[in-house]
């Protein structure tokens, strides 16, 4: 099972260890590549970022796994943006949206959804503003 540092840390804090010896296992296990924060970053990010909202996945890392900030930049960086408005399609298609059918708080329901998710306000609008013909597929 692959952790962060900050999530062995706790695991062998939490076990009762000394600080000290928790340190120099931490120190052992990253010594030989078994412990790799930025391994573990971008891998959850690759995995993850087909079906959450980049906000969401920052939040996971950022206070469950406890990565640090500019280490999530670095990789963001690195792998470059998702297509959040993609991402908001296919959660609209779960919903069954069709624009010309939904009334306005079945709309409200579906963008107070997508915000908890994450996603930016103007992506969603965006989105919602499509035809089936610019990107939503039309349902049977």
């Amino acid at each position: 099972m692959d952790r962060t540092e900050t999530q062995l840390r706790e695991k062998l804090l939490g076990a009762e260890f000394d600080p000290v010896i928790a340190e120099q296992a931490i120190d052992y296990v990253k010594s030989f590549g078994y412990l790799n924060d930025e391994r573990y970053v971008r891998n959850y990010i690759e995995y993850r970022s087909s079906q959450k909202s980049r906000r969401q996945i920052e939040q996971e890392l950022l206070f469950r796994k406890g990565v640090s900030r500019e280490l999530l930049r670095k990789v963001y960086e690195e792998l470059g943006d998702s297509d959040e408005k993609a991402l908001i399609r296919r959660q609209l298609e779960k919903k069954r949206y069709h624009p010309e059918e939904c009334d306005e708080r079945q709309k409200q329901k579906l963008m107070a959804s997508l915000l908890r998710k994450g996603f930016r306000m103007g992506d969603i609008l965006s989105v919602m503003k499509e035809t089936p013909e610019a990107g939503l597929e039309p349902y049977d």
